[in-house]
């Protein structure tokens, strides 16, 4: 099996039980100095990653020790959800419905508690997720407007992304950058990722002066990471 190709395994973390089957998708990296494990949340497969000189059987033998870790984390994945009419998707936390209104135009746009979709069934996907993509960016943009005021810091640029594990950064030039995932995420939520980030413009580090500036912000904290710990898994599993 080629690196960066997927392959159905079978693991079996208990010997009373019958084999798991589990996706691995093998990742060969000259960074790497070691084999490493992680779960992609968004694909529902294990990644393994391999340095120059390791070969699949070292891959492996680190699979088999952690079969039982991954096969859980599997198994707590959400059901992954397809934008399509009658989906539920979450905006700040509240489930909204995708409805397809094909005779309609304007695109995509929220409104009383449903994602309303118009035109061709074809681009409702995508049309979706632009549509979050713009809520996000707005969301996104009025709370660090908010929070960099407070701290008399200024970003450079705000960017929206779909990162695989990140949910937010803060660069040395300045500029941050946010999933847009979290617009899907309750508003507590969305403010502490903000907030994290922005006190970073503050102090680029994770010291208790950092620590003391994120409080200043918000009062999310704990709530916030726990929320994400629980729950954040599940949002890479929409769209």
């Amino acid at each position: 099996m080629l690196p960066d190709e997927p392959e159905s395994l079978h693991l079996s973390p208990d010997p009373l039980l019958p084999p798991a089957r589990c996706v691995v998708r093998w990742k060969r990296s000259a960074r790497a100095r070691r084999v490493s494990l992680r779960i992609d949340n968004r694909a529902g497969e294990v990644v393994v990653t391999l340095p120059p000189r390791a070969g699949r059987r070292a891959g492996l033998a680190l699979l088999m020790t952690h079969a039982a870790w991954v096969t859980q984390r599997l198994a707590a994945l959400a059901p992954g959800t397809r934008f399509a009419p009658g989906a539920e998707v979450p905006v700040g936390g509240v489930p909204h419905v995708i409805r397809h209104l094909p005779e309609a135009r304007g695109g995509a746009w929220i409104e009383d508690g449903a994602i309303l979709v118009a035109g061709d069934p074809a681009f409702l996907p995508r049309r979706v997720a632009d549509c979050l993509k713009a809520e996000a960016r707005r969301r996104i943009g009025a709370l660090v407007a908010q929070h960099t005021a407070r701290l008399g810091v200024r970003a450079r640029a705000v960017r929206i992304k779909d990162p695989s594990s990140r949910w937010g950064s803060c660069a040395p030039d300045r500029t941050l950058a946010f999933s847009w995932r979290l617009v899907m995420a309750p508003a507590f939520v969305l403010d502490y990722v903000v907030a994290h980030e922005v006190a970073h413009l503050a102090e680029m580090n994770h010291s208790e002066r950092f620590w003391a500036e994120v409080a200043r912000l918000t009062p999310h904290r704990e709530a916030a990471q726990r929320w994400l710990r629980e729950h954040g898994p599940s949002l890479m599993r929409i769209g």
